[in-house]
Order: structure tokens, then sequence, then C-alpha cells
């Protein structure tokens, strides 16, 4: 597997797994490049990455301006993984800024940020890859934001694909229940079957990775404009992922 020659760029790539992601990426040969709210975020992020070299920028997704800006530089891949579950709470109970500052992050950011590497993509070709969720096809208690967003990422995916299909290639990816702080935060709300699952039963972050990374290459040409599950006993085999017991 290598992506040596291509330049990438990772959203939320300074933590979970979004920076596995970046760390599998750039030791399959790729120029990597994420994104974090603060400097000393990308700072905790290299220290991470020991002698992997990626570049971080300050940059929000939901900064329309930033993120334009930094799509001057053109990216060979985009992987869409910044993201918040919160508000977490029953549809009474959640303020409806909270609710649309969700959907601004998880959807209409993630749409920009295609947007932006469409305008190139189109041209040269790419991969997309959006972290998606199994909650955008099974609602949770108490993440109605996060459903409804990552619902809207699914159906970005396929409209991409529709549109653009025959020069780039664009995955949704859902990496299943990863030890990452996000969960974190889940098991403390206790408000749904998610938050009672233990964490000794949460799979690594690097999993996910390392099928992302697999996604990024020729070989996962036949999936493009799915809706993909690293739970998935054939997507596991490709990426030389271990059975699921």
């Amino acid at each position: 597997m290598t992506l040596a020659g291509k330049t990438a760029l990772v959203t939320g790539g300074n933590r979970g797994i979004g920076l596995a992601v970046v760390r599998a990426l750039a030791l399959a040969g790729a120029s990597v490049h994420f994104t974090a709210r603060s400097a000393a975020n990308i700072a905790a992020a290299q220290r991470a990455l020991g002698p992997i070299v990626a570049t971080g920028h300050h940059a929000d997704m939901t900064d329309r301006l930033a993120m334009t800006t930094l799509f001057e530089t053109r990216f060979d891949i985009l992987i869409n993984s910044a993201g918040i579950i919160g508000p977490i709470g029953r549809i009474l109970d959640v303020s409806v800024e909270d609710w649309a500052r969700n959907i601004d992050t998880n959807l209409t950011a993630a749409f920009h940020t295609t947007q932006l590497a469409l305008t190139h993509m189109t041209r040269t070709g790419g991969t997309i890859v959006n972290v998606s969720s199994g909650a955008a096809h099974r609602p949770q208690e108490g993440w109605s934001a996060y459903c409804a967003g990552k619902a809207g990422l699914a159906m970005l995916t396929r409209s991409v694909h529709l549109e653009y299909g025959d020069q780039v290639r664009v995955f949704g990816f859902a990496p299943g229940v990863v030890d990452t702080d996000m969960q974190g935060t889940i098991r403390a709300s206790g408000i749904n079957p998610v938050s009672q699952r233990p964490r000794s039963s949460l799979a690594p972050a690097a999993e996910p990775a390392q099928a992302i990374a697999w996604l990024c290459t020729p070989a996962a040409d036949p999936l493009a404009g799915q809706e993909l599950d690293v739970r998935d006993p054939d997507l596991r085999a490709a990426a030389r992922l271990p059975p699921l017991a």
C-alpha cells in the first residue's frame, strides 16, 4: 500500500481517529496536512507522531475563510474526520443553537471542504473519505443532532458520487466504536446503549485508520460511492485488518 507522491488533508487530525489517519497516510508515503483548533493542539499532535512528519494548520472547520485559504494547496486526498458529538440530550433538553452548531460542524463544514476539494479534483482526480457512523442509519437516544448530521453526510457522499463519480473517488466510512476522547464523553453521558459499552470493548483508532488509508489506494476503486463499515469482513481482509472475534 503506497501513497507516495500524494498530498492529503485530514480535518480534525490532532487526536483520535484523525490523528491515527494522519499517521497511517504518512506511513503509506503521503505528504500529510491536518487541521486543529489551536496551536497547542497541533504541537501535541506532532509530539504524539514522533518522527512522523505532518504539517498542522490552525483552522476551525467552520471558519469558511480559513478553510478556503488552506485549499490554496491542492490536495489529492481529503479525509473529512473533524466532528463533534454534542449536544447530548433528548430533543426537549437541548438548545436549537447547540443543535445547529453540530450540523454546521459535522455536515455543512464537510460540504464546504468537499466543495473546495472538488474545484481541482474534478480536473486532476482525487479521493474523498467522509468519516461516517452507524448513527447515520440508526437513531440513538440523546444524539438527534449527531445522527441527523451523519445521515446528511452519508447522502453527501452519494451525491458526490452521482455528480462527479467519473472524476473523483468518494467513500463514506463508519469506523465502529473506537477508543477516543469522544467515546469518553459518550460514556460519561450514560444516555444510550453506546454509552454503556466498557472501554475494554472499544477498538483502537489504528484499525479504522488503516482501512481509510487503504481506501485511498486504487485497490478500493470498486467500492467508490458506497457507505462502508469497518466491521465488514471483506473490507477488513482487503485492508489487512484482523478478523473480528
